[in-house]
């Protein structure tokens, strides 16, 4: 009874709304400057780039700065990556492979650099989603669009200092190494990568479109700290989407024009932002509209498929991350799950 009480927690705000302005606000410098300018067909790009506000909210503002400036180099060069495999017209098995070995090595380097939120989900989100695109802009372009978008996002984060963010209230302790064996941080990527990769080729086979949707929702799941956590993570990471599914319905239902799209996708941003520490499900109904939104942007499409392919292809993820990480669990984790059968034995016989 406590995993499902737990599982609709929302505990209490700590000041969630200045990380949720902030991040918000990074998000919309350049896709508001875009609209004005009238291309908003390179919204993707920077968006992709004000991400990079996304890590190290509960860090210290010089920590911030480090991890910050670190997590945006990796965005741009996902968003080159995936820009130079759209323009040399890259089959979908290659963008898909690729992806997978991004997943690998990025969540390795996350790992390494102590980037928090952990793994790789936003390295694989940039490469899948750009190298799918039918004609995505110039490699020089989207990256210096993701690059510019990237350094608003570190300034904002310094900037946010005169508002207490990063200095009042309670501060999260950042290692100064990882801690992580060489062996561990190869069985992380390897992890990453095995899920990911499993996910994309049954995301393909499916004969559904963005097959990277599913390799994004494998990764969800092994980001997380702990078994239990992973897990909970994955069936938030469905429940979460396919609620956000009705909601992108709802929206798109409106004839919504540019500047509504974009409108929307600060908003949500800034929910999205508010609820993500506190219940991953939750989050997930505003996270979803965002991506499909920003995807919608980028290439408009068919609504009826774009969702359908949303919904199955966040179950097809989310079970090959569950699979992976319930198969490789650490002996630890094992032989926690091995004492708890007893105690699960006696639960149910009215602990008798």
């Amino acid at each position: 009874m406590s995993q499902v009480t737990e599982f609709f927690r929302v505990p209490p705000s700590q000041r969630d709304h200045v990380p949720a302005a902030r991040i918000a606000l990074s998000v919309a410098v350049p896709l508001l400057f875009l609209l004005v300018v009238g291309r908003t067909d390179l919204a993707i790009y920077a968006a992709f780039g004000a991400f990079t506000s996304i890590y190290a909210r509960n860090e210290p503002i010089r920590a911030r700065f480090k991890h910050q400036s670190q997590a945006g180099v990796l965005i741009t060069a996902c968003v080159m990556l995936g820009a130079l495999l759209s323009n040399l017209g890259a089959p979908e098995p290659v963008v898909l492979g690729i992806t997978a070995l991004v997943a690998g090595i990025g969540a390795l380097l996350a790992a390494y650099l102590t980037l928090k939120p952990a793994g790789s989900l936003f390295f694989i989100f940039a490469t899948g989603a750009i190298g799918s695109l039918p004609n995505a802009a110039p490699t020089w372009q989207a990256g210096l669009i993701a690059a510019v978008s990237a350094a608003l996002s570190v300034a904002l984060g310094l900037a946010f200092k005169y508002v207490g963010e990063g200095i009042r209230g309670p501060v999260m302790p950042v290692p100064e190494h990882h801690g992580l064996t060489t062996g561990q941080l190869w069985a992380h990527a390897g992890r990453f990568f095995l899920a990911t990769g499993v996910a994309g080729i049954l995301g393909s086979l499916s004969g559904l479109s963005h097959s990277y949707w599913a390799m994004v929702a494998a990764a969800a799941p092994i980001a997380a700290p702990d078994l239990s956590a992973r897990l909970q993570r994955g069936v938030h990471r469905v429940v979460g989407t396919l609620g956000g599914v009705g909601v992108t319905a709802f929206l798109l239902s409106l004839q919504l024009q540019s500047w509504h799209i974009v409108v929307f996708v600060i908003i949500l941003q800034f929910l999205a932002e508010l609820f993500v520490g506190r219940n991953y499900s939750v989050a997930l109904l505003f996270i979803t509209p965002l991506a499909l939104l920003m995807t919608e942007l980028a290439s408009p499409g068919g609504t009826s498929s774009l969702l359908q392919a949303r919904a199955l292809e966040t179950v097809i993820g989310a079970a090959c991350g569950l699979a992976v990480v319930y198969i490789f669990r650490s002996r630890s984790e094992r032989a926690a799950d091995t004492q708890a059968i007893p105690l699960m034995r006696q639960a149910a016989n009215g602990g008798k």
